[in-house]
């Protein structure tokens, strides 16, 4: 088990703590503050602890590459607009300051100046062209100015990066404390779940558009699950490996064989659809029918599954005790093409004893969509982050970095 913040001292500690900020923004609007709000238990309890707490977050991508780029990018990408939203959501007495860098002697004057209780947001971590490369001088200067480390930012978790890897790395060195916060704490606790001493029958379910993106999550819940269901965009590959038309549906073309070998190895376990909802033009079709026929017509495309498949699969879930779903069933954002995803929802929350997991990304928007959120066991923060863990065994880079609570 790894150390949580209940295990180390804060009290006028200088503690770095990397959120998950990266919050959508339109012209210096938040639409969403979900991601902050997951936070504010962790930033509450070491402000509560008299902590000198200092956040670090990414926010969008930043082009180092192009001059111009990376000039529009930082005038998109900046996180004052989350500051004032954290000020606002934490309350008036407790002090959130910011600064317009990450990094730098403003950011060291900042720091000095913090009383403990006090919070400072520092610049989006991507500014810094070192970030992604996990750079040595970079994450230095960050980790001398802390006396600990908190991992809250799951959604990251699966990167290496400066912010996420570096600093724990070098305090660790230093012998100073690194611990999760409670919201990785929670998504390690419930994952895990989904790996080691999984209460059977354990189904999965896998959607969204591209084989190539969920390879090693595929080959290893074959292992692992008693049912494996896939739908959504990726499906239409597996129709093709099995040597199906598929018309003008999505195709990962180049991982036909790799669908060819699935199939094989999932006999038994591995189910697709038996009909699907087609159209014959994605954005403005003059014909959106059922269609249970083995072949799609040269002119159509599929975009949800079917009637049929609705009750195959709903039935596959009938009984299950685990259940980690990534990825929906068809274009859900249409409500032409939404009943498929809406029938996997119904169907988990209709689960009775059952511990099921969303893995974040298009599923946990859906959930939300169709207000299903609350009925899930767990709802991850990450949709990269779930799929990594479950494919390495509940093993993640910005998660092994923190110290062992017995180490």
């Amino acid at each position: 088990m790894k150390k949580t913040i209940r295990d180390i001292a804060v009290a006028n500690k200088v503690v770095f703590v990397r959120v998950d900020f990266n919050v959508p923004i339109k012209e210096g609007i938040i639409k969403d503050d979900n991601r902050i709000v997951q936070a504010l238990p962790t930033i509450r309890y070491l402000v509560n602890a008299k902590a000198k707490v200092v956040l670090l977050s990414h926010l969008g991508k930043v082009d180092h590459k192009n001059p111009e780029n990376t000039e529009n990018d930082k005038k998109k990408n900046n996180m004052a607009p989350v500051a004032i939203a954290l000020k606002k959501l934490l309350g008036e007495k407790i002090n959130v300051a910011f600064t317009p860098v990450a990094v730098g002697s403003e950011v060291n004057s900042a720091v000095s100046l913090l009383k403990g209780g006090d919070v400072l947001l520092l610049q989006n971590t991507r500014f810094e062209k070192g970030e992604e490369k996990n750079d040595l001088t970079l994450a230095k200067a960050w980790a001398d100015l802390a006396d600990a480390f908190v991992m809250d930012a799951f959604g990251s978790a699966h990167r290496a990066h400066a912010s996420t890897y570096g600093i724990p790395s070098l305090l660790k060195e230093r012998g100073k404390d690194t611990a999760l916060g409670f919201l990785v704490e929670k998504e390690v606790l419930a994952l895990s779940k989904c790996v080691s001493n999984v209460e059977r029958p354990y189904v999965a379910i896998l959607g969204g558009a591209k084989v190539s993106d969920k390879i090693k999550v595929i080959e290893v819940l074959l292992d692992k699950v008693d049912v494996l269901i896939i739908g959504g965009g990726m499906s239409y590959t597996f129709a093709k490996a099995q040597g199906f038309k598929i018309g003008t549906s999505l195709l990962d073309e180049a991982q036909i064989d790799f669908a060819k070998n699935c199939l094989e190895k999932g006999k038994g376990k591995l189910l697709l659809p038996i009909d699907r909802i087609i159209a014959n033009d994605f954005s403005n079709p003059s014909q959106v029918r059922e269609d249970s026929a083995a072949d799609i017509p040269d002119d159509f495309m599929g975009l949800d599954i079917g009637p049929k498949t609705r009750t195959l699969f709903a039935n596959a879930l009938k009984g299950a005790k685990t259940v980690f779903w990534n990825g929906p069933m068809g274009v859900f954002e249409d409500s032409r093409y939404d009943k498929g995803t809406i029938a996997i929802c119904e169907a988990i929350a209709n689960l009775k004893g059952a511990f099921t997991v969303i893995g974040g990304g298009d599923s946990a928007a859906a959930t939300a969509q169709f207000g299903f959120y609350d009925k899930f066991s767990h709802v991850s923060t990450g949709g990269g982050a779930s799929l990594e863990m479950i494919e390495n065994e509940g093993h993640l880079p910005g998660i092994d970095v923190i110290e062992e609570k017995n180490a």
